[in-house]
């Protein structure tokens, strides 16, 4: 019972804060969306920055379990486009509210805070499963790509954010094959 009750206290914190924005997020909004007593948030979330925390990783965990339960491919090549159209896709889609990371990352500017640096991890995940690809793809300059293609798909997800209905999702793409060709 009490592991579905964190989950739900994250499921309702999570929609507020995909809705919201962290800082916007209150203890007491978040307690009125989950209909429990302040109490009982703070006995399984210590604090609001351990709650973000927690969603944050589970936000993470859950896309790079999605993405890789689809991105077998005949090759380290393939598999490479595959991530890279697997998160254009996320991003096109109409109800994509940002990479929970990306918003947090924004939201706490300050390097040594907690939050911070839970929220890099999403990029350093994205850049290592890149060069990661990139290096058994053969290509020379894995960590070069890998930045590139990071920045296509993190300033891809601000800009179809921001701008719904905009081509940005089609120049990634366009983007993103030309930083591949070029590379091998």
């Amino acid at each position: 019972m009490s592991s579905r009750m964190r989950d739900y206290i994250l499921e309702a914190a999570g929609d507020l804060f995909s809705r919201q924005g962290f800082n916007s997020t209150s203890v007491d909004n978040i307690a009125a969306q989950a209909q429990v007593a302040k109490v009982t948030l703070y006995k399984y979330f210590k604090s609001k920055e351990l709650l973000i925390i927690e969603y944050l990783r589970e936000q993470d965990a859950k896309l790079w379990k999605k993405l890789a339960a689809s991105s077998q491919q005949e090759n380290a090549l393939a598999e490479l486009e595959s991530l890279v159209q697997q998160l254009l896709d996320v991003i096109a889609d109409q109800d994509f509210k940002g990479f929970a990371s990306l918003n947090a990352e924004v939201e706490f500017p300050q390097h040594d805070n907690p939050v911070n640096q839970t929220a890099k991890e999403f990029s350093r995940q994205l850049r290592e499963q890149i060069a990661s690809l990139a290096t058994r793809a053969g290509i020379k300059q894995a960590e070069v790509l890998a930045l590139q293609l990071a920045l296509v798909i993190e300033g891809t997800s601000i800009t179809g954010r921001q701008q719904q209905g905009n081509p940005s999702i089609q120049h990634a793409h366009s983007l993103v094959q030309t930083l591949i060709k070029s590379a091998q």
